[in-house]
């Protein structure tokens, strides 16, 4: 019987002490916060999302809404309107620098995001892997504020840009490269496989929805309201997490034994097993740790252990896309509700059959005794 489970797992080379790293967003702003991820426990961490150009990101104030449950004050859902990292290049190298010199053993996953040219996505891939980083993810998928200027979203939903940018990185990344995908789309697996297609080591899914948290109905003002005006932003937090299950589940059924790091809505370590479950290696949490804490590392550690445990499952591999079998289509699905149907009729069908035997035999029994009796 299992009574521990190993957490650790090892993805495109990286050894994780566990599978959980802290998404790219506010959780990973610099290298003073990043480093308190690796102190409380964190097995990996993806960096706020930056680019060679920090002046082009200017950020508004308030650019996060939540959305709370009707009848309590729980928040179950989660938009804003924030931009890529607005600190200076420079100074994303020197954090990443000292943050591999300090926790060499910590997984660091750089995310970068540049415009629509080759030598812009060159540069930054050869200087940031100077670093010492372990990974990067390339954001293809942010869903607001820079798909004007034919970045993250704007990329990657056509997977024929998809295919080509992903291309540009691989001819000079020396490192493991995840692309990061939108699902803003109709079939999440046609970009991702256009990713892989252009050499991409993983996936990444998924980013946060594009949506309208709602509308102030004092003011008739959409939130979050900036000098009276909002524009859409990505929404995130534990009422996504169905969509992004469905989407892990979908790409991770097209490309068996691509790694996939999944997030989406995740807050519990039961929440992390079902990504699993569905074919993912590692997971990502941002919105919980925003909501929460960073020290719920302690917990997801906890709860995906017991699950393992109940489940006499030694370590991550033992399960992973365990569920994805269970998947088919509707038709099926109808074939075998009937199937099951005549399967049980069949049963009780034997089973009265056999009464009325014995029904007959007894009556043969008694005939007989009366017989010899008389």
């Amino acid at each position: 019987m299992t009574t521990t489970a190993d957490l650790s797992i090892t993805v495109n080379g990286m050894k994780f002490e566990n599978p959980f790293l802290l998404g790219s967003g506010p959780p990973g702003t610099n290298g003073k916060v990043i480093a308190k991820s690796y102190d409380l426990g964190w097995g990996g961490m993806v960096c706020k999302t930056f680019s060679t150009d920090a002046d082009k990101v200017i950020n508004t104030t308030p650019r996060y809404a939540k959305l709370r449950g009707r009848a309590s004050e729980e928040v179950i859902g989660f938009q804003n309107i924030e931009l890529i990292s607005d600190r200076p290049y420079a100074d994303w190298l020197d954090d990443l620098r000292q943050l591999k010199q300090q926790y060499p053993t910590k997984i660091l996953v750089a995310s970068i995001m540049e415009e629509y040219r080759k030598e812009a996505w060159q540069r930054i891939v050869r200087e940031v892997q100077e670093t010492g980083v372990d990974a990067f993810e390339m954001n293809l998928s942010c869903p607001h504020g820079l798909p004007e200027r034919k970045m993250g979203m704007a990329m990657g939903e056509n997977p024929d840009i998809v295919e080509e940018v992903v291309g540009w990185v691989k001819e000079v990344a020396r490192i493991p490269v995840w692309a990061k995908m939108t699902p803003n789309v109709g079939n999440p697996t046609v970009p991702a496989a256009a990713a892989l297609k252009g050499g991409a080591d993983g996936i990444s899914m998924i980013n946060t929805i594009l949506s309208v948290c709602g509308i102030d109905l004092k003011t008739l003002r959409p939130m979050p309201t900036v000098e009276g005006h909002s524009v859409p932003g990505g929404y995130s937090g534990q009422a996504v997490r169905p969509i992004a299950l469905r989407q892990v589940m979908e790409v991770a059924r097209a490309n068996p034994n691509v790694p996939i790091s999944g997030m989406g809505g995740i807050e519990t370590g039961f929440d992390a097993a079902q990504f699993f479950l569905l074919g993912a290696s590692t997971v990502q949490v941002c919105t919980g740790a925003m909501l929460r804490g960073y020290e719920i590392i302690g917990e997801l550690t906890t709860e995906l252990s017991k699950f393992m445990v109940d489940h006499k499952f030694a370590s991550l591999r033992d399960f992973i896309g365990k569920s994805l079998p269970y998947f088919t289509t509707h038709h099926d699905l109808v074939d075998r509700q009937r199937a099951a149907r005549e399967q049980k009729e069949s049963a009780r069908a034997k089973i009265a059959a056999g009464r009325d035997a014995e029904t007959w035999k007894g009556d043969i029994a008694r005939e007989t005794t009366d017989l010899v009796t008389n």
